[in-house]
């Protein structure tokens, strides 16, 4: 089941993000929380009663400094962002990640959204990320180093139909 995401939510969230951070940006409680309120789309996904997956979705427009943000922003009247996704280790490989994102893909279509946008890692590579996104038909449309120049990420854009 796919649902909005609660502040109910937010220790089961930071959590899975914490089990992933070395394949995503760290997370903290003020951060999620900001991420919350400005989030155009932040959902989960509940497996037997428990939090098994999250996406935080961000339009153009929002007050976020995350370098890839503003990435997009600069270049993007009109998009999505993908901040992150996660799934337990638990429930990776099961499709719950492609599932939350055909309903992040309806949500963008039905407001209005011509393209959804993120990023992953390439130094070091997360393959099973640059996968994922490849078989939904995500191009890259850039790259540049993050984190002091410790990691590159390829940034992506999918136009939706």
């Amino acid at each position: 089941m796919i649902r909005n995401a609660t502040d109910d939510d937010f220790t089961a969230i930071l959590q899975l993000n914490f089990e992933s951070e070395h394949l995503l940006a760290p997370m903290n409680q003020e951060l999620l929380e900001k991420l919350h309120t400005q989030a155009a789309y932040h959902r989960v996904a509940c497996i037997d009663g428990e939090i098994a997956a999250f996406v935080i979705a961000i339009r153009e427009g929002a007050e976020y400094d995350s370098l890839n943000y503003e990435w997009f922003s600069a270049r993007y009247p009109s998009f999505m962002y993908i901040d992150r996704i996660t799934v337990s280790k638990a429930h990776q490989g099961t499709g719950i990640g492609r599932e939350m994102y055909r309903d992040l893909f309806q949500f963008a279509r039905s407001t209005g959204v011509p393209s959804v946008t993120c990023e992953f890692y390439i130094e070091p590579l997360n393959e099973s990320s640059s996968r994922f996104h490849a078989q939904f038909g995500f191009k890259e449309v850039g790259v540049q180093w993050v984190a002091q120049g410790t990691k590159k990420v390829s940034l992506q854009e999918l136009l939706l139909p």
